[in-house]
C-alpha cells in the first residue's frame, strides 16, 4: 500500500469510517459523475466510464448490452423475484422497476460510494420491491438459493471483473441461486469472455448455455438456464406480450436477435 493511501485509511479509522474494501481486501475506488451535453456518467477515471444515461430519460436502456441481456426475458417473461449484481448507474434497475411492476428486485453492490450516487442517476429509493444491498456479490449470491427467476451480472470495477465474480464457485452459486425455469445473463466485457463462458457452461451444462455478441461493442452477453429444454419455448412475440408499449420498442429487435441465435444453435 502506498504512503498516502496508508494515511488515509489510518486517518478514517480514527474517525470512526471503515475503509470500504472488496473481498480480496483491495481498496474500492470511489466514482465520480461527470455530466456532458444529453448525458450523465459514472467513471471512476477521466478515460473509463462505468455506466452512462440519457439525463432526460434515466429510465432508457441506453446502451446495447444492457438491452441485450434483458434478452433474458425470452426465458422467463413474467419473473417474479430479480436479482441483479452490480448496481453501477443503474440502468438496468430502473428498466426493470418500472416496466416489470410484478417483480421483486434485489440489488447487491459491494461499493459504498456507487450505492451514495443513485439519486444522481434517478435510481429510486428503496421500497416494498426494491432492495440495494451493500455486500460481496459472491457472497450475497451463495446465501439465496433457489431465490430468483431473473439473474443479471454485470459487476465491474475500475480494473474489470473483479476475482470474486469470476470463479467456478461463483458460476456454479448463481445456478443455485435460481428459482425453477431461472435464467442468467451475464455481461462479459473482458479478454477472457471464453474462460468465462466455459465456467458458465460448466455450471449448467453444454445445453443450457448461449453467448452472443454485441455489433457495436466489445461486450459479451452470456444467457444460461435452468433446464436444457427451456431455450426452445423462447418466443419473441410471447415474451413481449407482458410488457408496455415503452419496453416493447426498447427490446423488440433484441428479442429477435437473441431468438434467432437460440434457433441457429438448435439448427442441426
Amino acid at each position: 500500500m502506498s504512503g498516502w493511501r496508508a494515511w488515509l485509511d489510518t486517518l478514517l479509522s480514527r474517525i470512526g469510517r471503515p475503509v470500504p474494501r472488496d473481498a480480496s481486501g483491495r481498496r474500492l475506488r470511489k466514482p465520480f459523475v461527470h455530466r456532458y451535453g444529453r448525458y450523465t456518467s459514472l467513471q471512476f477515471t477521466r478515460r473509463q466510464t462505468q455506466s452512462r444515461m440519457l439525463s432526460a430519460e434515466p429510465d432508457l436502456l441506453l446502451i446495447d448490452y444492457t438491452r441485450t441481456m434483458m434478452g433474458a426475458l425470452l426465458w422467463q417473461p413474467r419473473p417474479r423475484t430479480i436479482g441483479l449484481v452490480g448496481l453501477g448507474g443503474g440502468s438496468q434497475v430502473k428498466f426493470c422497476h418500472r416496466h416489470l411492476p410484478q417483480a421483486r428486485i434485489e440489488v447487491v453492490e459491494n461499493n459504498p460510494h456507487v450505492i451514495a450516487l443513485r439519486r444522481e442517476f434517478g435510481i429510486p429509493d428503496d421500497d416494498g420491491r426494491l432492495q440495494v444491498v451493500l455486500d460481496d456479490g459472491a457472497r450475497f449470491l451463495h446465501a439465496r438459493r433457489g431465490r430468483f427467476d431473473l439473474l443479471l451480472v454485470d459487476g465491474y470495477d475500475e480494473t474489470g471483473i473483479p476475482p470474486a465474480l469470476s470463479t467456478q464457485q461463483f458460476y456454479d452459486d448463481c445456478r443455485a441461486a435460481l428459482a425453477p425455469a431461472g435464467v442468467v445473463a451475464v455481461n462479459l466485457f473482458c479478454a477472457d469472455a471464453e474462460r468465462h463462458f466455459e465456467r458458465l457452461r460448466h455450471a449448467f451444462g453444454a445445453d443450457g448455455a448461449l453467448m452472443v455478441g454485441e455489433a457495436k461493442m466489445s461486450n459479451r452477453v452470456a444467457f444460461a438456464w435452468d433446464g436444457g429444454s427451456a431455450a426452445a419455448t423462447a418466443d419473441p412475440p410471447v415474451a413481449l406480450e407482458p410488457l408496455p408499449a415503452e419496453a416493447r420498442r426498447q427490446l423488440a429487435p433484441v428479442f429477435e436477435r437473441v431468438a434467432q441465435a437460440i434457433r441457429a444453435r438448435a439448427a442441426p
